[in-house]
């Protein structure tokens, strides 16, 4: 059977990309960049209506407040003037969804990951990681984090980086929000603590 010089190409090119895929899955000890260009190529994969934009937003919430709308799929960062920044993410599959009220009260880069005792009885593969995962490229936290609370109270839930960039616009998670990593670094740093979260 005779193939043409682009479709031999072609199959090289996909391998090569799977082959950087599953490591990219496999490994844990990958050194953190903290330079976009390391996950900016991700974006490619990103629908139009999930890329950070500045959209026309009213809301009665103060500027710098953090609004999730888990139903459209957005995250919006309030700005004056009936502004905000949108952002794109991935929220939490049917039976892991969380709304309500939150406070940023920690920020982490490159956070180390824990599955929490729940998710390790419904996947006992990730009882490996139940002393913690070290920060990286391959952790699921992605590049950052941002711990949400209630009073005192961890709500164990995050807004945090992925690195799976194809979930994003999908309910996919455990109840965390997860948005490109470029997005999640663009609200580490514009977010303090004592930010207000607001989950529709």
């Amino acid at each position: 059977m005779a193939f043409s010089i682009r479709s031999v190409l072609t199959v090289f090119v996909l391998c090569g990309a799977l082959t950087g895929l599953l490591a990219g899955c496999t490994s844990t000890s990958q050194t953190a960049s903290t330079t976009s260009a390391k996950f900016s190529r991700a974006n490619w994969k990103i629908l139009p209506q999930y890329k950070r934009q500045v959209v026309s937003y009213q809301t009665a919430e103060s500027p710098g407040t953090i609004i999730v709308d888990t139903e459209a799929r957005h995250l919006y960062l309030v700005e004056d003037g009936g502004k905000a920044t949108r952002y794109g993410i991935g929220v939490g599959r049917q039976g892991f969804a969380w709304s309500g009220t939150a406070t940023i009260k920690r920020k982490a880069e490159w956070p180390r990951w824990t599955p929490p005792a729940s998710m390790i009885a419904r996947q006992p593969e990730l009882a490996k990681y139940a002393g913690g995962m070290d920060g990286g490229i391959g952790n699921p936290l992605g590049a950052r984090a941002l711990y949400l609370y209630q009073g005192d109270r961890d709500t164990l839930y995050r807004l945090h980086g992925t690195n799976e960039p194809w979930s994003i616009g999908k309910a996919v998670s455990s109840g965390c929000i997860r948005l490109l990593n470029d997005d999640i670094v663009d609200i580490y740093n514009r977010a303090p603590a004592g930010t207000r979260v607001v989950v529709l």
